[in-house]
């Protein structure tokens, strides 16, 4: 059983930055992706920002391209969103999530196992 744990989230203000970060224990497969999501109005989670764990090539979502940056490290099977340029709008529970197999999607319902959450709060 793979269980992710956020940790990082916290209050800043605008412009400010803060790290997550994510760790996956327990037994997890060599081909998955890993991922950060957050709530969206009326609508499934927002994809926020990926990484294939067998290339580490990057995927962002518009909101945020420019301004946070993910990555990985696989011997401690931790995933970090580094968020700089922080706004109000990117005040929200940020979660993490697994999903195996090949490829990427920037869909929630893709995605196998997902963790808690943190919460991030941006003030004006």
């Amino acid at each position: 059983q793979v269980q992710l744990i956020e940790s990082g989230g916290g209050l800043v203000q605008a412009g400010a930055s803060l790290r997550l970060s994510c760790a996956a224990s327990g037994r997890t497969f060599s081909v998955y992706t890993m991922g950060w999501f957050r709530p969206a109005p009326g609508k499934e989670r927002e994809f926020v920002a990926g990484i294939p764990w067998t290339n580490a090539q990057t995927y962002y979502g518009e909101s945020v391209k420019g301004r946070f940056t993910i990555s990985r490290d696989k011997a401690r099977k931790t995933v970090t969103l580094q968020m700089n340029s922080l706004e109000p709008e990117d005040t929200a529970v940020y979660y993490c999530a697994l999903a195996y197999g090949l490829g990427l999607s920037h869909s929630s319902s893709s995605y196998d196992v997902w963790g808690q959450g943190t919460q991030v709060t941006v003030s004006s």
